[in-house]
């Protein structure tokens, strides 16, 4: 009880002294505005993860099956919309915006109540891609796990944690504009330490934005060869 009012009051009176704004209308009271949230539009389909031909529910088609660890790819949005890639970059390169995390959460939330998909959630378990302990610290927070909490509370979906673990710092991704040079710089960065969480596992494995993939396919190969039964990729938004 003493945490939770330490918690509430901590909160108020960062209210008051830090009042946030809306990132789009600056309309005060929050980050993103349910005015503006609207403005983005969600995706009633989906693509393939490696050849963008539009896709069942997400699934990796046929033909690129034996090109990638993933069964298939969910995405909320387009990365493309300018207000939608706006916030995702304020969420993920400027510190202390940690709140962002419920409006993003929800746009992938409400896209698969969009889709309508009898999706059985009892089957699978949520890991989230992992962050270097530096940029936690200077973030103060690793906004994928952020976003994993909040579909796992809403579908009621456990979540593996540490299950997929950052063994070595990189290059930021967004610094590298060649695909093989991003494959050649997350290769090797993640490791699995509890391989007996994940053997036979249906995995769903949050991340923030795909845009050449090459994060989540080494996050997805690590966890496929340390035992998962499959392992399908949710994002906010595909570049």
């Amino acid at each position: 009880m003493l945490i939770k009012y330490i918690s509430t009051l901590k909160k108020f009176l960062l209210d008051i002294l830090f009042p946030c704004f809306c990132l789009n209308c600056k309309k005060q009271g929050t980050y993103l505005c349910q005015d503006c949230q609207a403005l983005i539009e969600i995706l009633e389909y989906q693509f393939c993860p490696v050849c963008d031909r539009i896709a069942m529910n997400g699934k990796t088609c046929n033909s690129c099956q034996k090109k990638t660890n993933l069964e298939g790819l969910y995405f909320a949005i387009s990365y493309s919309h300018p207000l939608a890639k706006k916030i995702i970059h304020q969420f993920k390169y400027q510190p202390f915006i940690k709140e962002l995390a419920r409006p993003l959460a929800n746009l992938i939330i409400n896209h698969f109540l969009i889709l309508n998909k009898d999706i059985n959630w009892t089957q699978f378990k949520l890991v989230s891609i992992p962050l270097n302990k530096k940029k936690i610290r200077w973030r103060g927070f690793n906004q994928s796990q952020e976003i994993t909490q909040y579909i796992s509370r809403f579908f009621k979906v456990p979540i593996l944690n540490n299950a997929l673990v950052r063994s070595k710092a990189n290059i930021p991704q967004i610094k590298i504009k060649d695909f093989n040079a991003r494959k050649e710089n997350i290769k090797g960065v993640f490791s699995c330490q509890n391989p007996e969480i994940i053997k036979n596992q249906k995995i769903l494995l949050v991340d923030d934005v795909f845009t050449t993939g090459a994060t989540m396919e080494e996050g997805a190969q690590v966890l496929k060869k340390a035992g998962a039964k499959e392992v399908w990729g949710i994002v906010i938004a595909r570049g």
